[in-house]
């Protein structure tokens, strides 16, 4: 599988695919997709997409390496990674003012056992910069890097990589921290780099996403949760035309590659019995599943939201968004889903 990170200063920039320059910011922001695409989304995931879910700097250092960033619109927590390993008490938040840190290879991963690290997804020489996702952050931006340090090759990252299109819940609103998200808990259980195009309120099956994520060759399976951003602002005919065209869009292009469609997961009105919010809730879910029978790709699956969280359990108090537990529980049975239709 070809990974298609941006490559800049010997660092690599995982799930984004841009380096803008925003003036008068002195540094370069993170996008998640080309600023082509970014333009031709909807103003709300236009926003959304200049969040860093999913995102990270990835390098092998030589010794110590010292790297500039900084966070606008709200303070952001960096939690660095050395390959699976989390460098816990290495967190460090950034804010509007530039920050410079160092940051060099633990003594202790050295002469680690291969018996020990073989079911790792990480190199340990490979230190990750993980940047929090959807409301637990801000706009991140890179501004410089000294050290002597490389890329990550091919070997020392995962070579499948799954790809997650959605609402805030795939972006990730309410866990604790970005490992937590379903996206990172399904691809750590696939052995997968997880790409994360989760689109906070704004999921709308926009065509230039749509053709963004069929252009694209880095990915090895993808999950299209569709949407319950669009209740209550497209009719059900309409999100039904839309899903359509972003599922065609997307099977036809990769057609040997597992595309797997999530209904709607359960949310309030539905835990509270609102039986016209629940109907209407319905409605969107059967035109989901209608989608896909009648799209006439092999590649296209269909996965209920409400088998991957079958109760409130877990549930944050609006009722809305997965906690901790919750995110856990989807990504353990989405994982179990998506490894049985690559299987296949």
């Amino acid at each position: 599988m070809q990974h298609d990170d941006i490559q800049h200063d010997d660092v690599q920039f995982h799930n984004v695919r841009a380096l803008q320059r925003v003036r008068p910011h002195e540094g370069l922001r993170l996008l998640r997709v080309p600023e082509a695409v970014r333009s031709g989304l909807n103003t709300g995931a236009q926003t959304r997409m200049s969040h860093p879910a999913g995102t990270e700097i990835r390098f092998v250092p030589e010794e110590t390496v010292r790297i500039t960033l900084s966070s606008e619109e709200r303070d952001s927590l960096v939690r660095p990674f050395w390959g699976d390993f989390q460098a816990t008490g290495d967190e460090f938040t950034l804010g509007p003012e530039p920050k410079t840190v160092e940051l060099s290879p633990p003594e202790s991963l050295s002469d680690l056992d291969p018996a020990a690290t073989g079911e790792m997804r990480y190199a340990p020489e490979v230190c990750r910069l993980v940047f929090p996702g959807d409301h637990r952050g801000g706009h991140i931006y890179y501004h410089d890097v000294e050290g002597a340090r490389r890329p990550p090759t091919d070997d020392e990252v995962p070579s499948l990589r799954y790809l997650a299109y959605g609402t805030s819940i795939t972006e990730g609103e309410d866990p604790s921290a970005e490992m937590l998200t379903y996206v990172n808990q399904t691809a750590r259980r696939l052995g997968a780099d997880p790409i994360n195009l989760g689109s906070c309120g704004t999921a709308y099956c926009d065509p230039a996403m749509a053709e963004h994520i069929a252009a694209r060759d880095d990915w090895d399976v993808a999950t299209l949760s569709l949407s319950v951003n669009m209740v209550g602002r497209f009719s059900p005919d309409e999100f039904r035309e839309r899903a359509a065209d972003m599922v065609e869009t997307v099977a036809a292009a990769n057609p040997t590659k597992p595309v797997a469609c999530i209904t709607l997961f359960p949310h309030v009105r539905e835990y509270k019995r609102d039986h016209e919010e629940a109907t209407l809730s319905e409605t969107f879910r059967e035109h989901l599943r209608d989608v896909v029978a009648e799209c006439g790709y092999d590649n296209v699956h269909l996965v209920e939201g409400p088998d991957l969280l079958p109760t409130a359990s877990g549930m944050t108090t609006d009722l809305v968004h997965p906690g901790d537990d919750a995110m856990i529980r989807i990504g353990e049975r989405l994982a179990r889903e998506l490894e049985s239709l690559m299987d296949d």
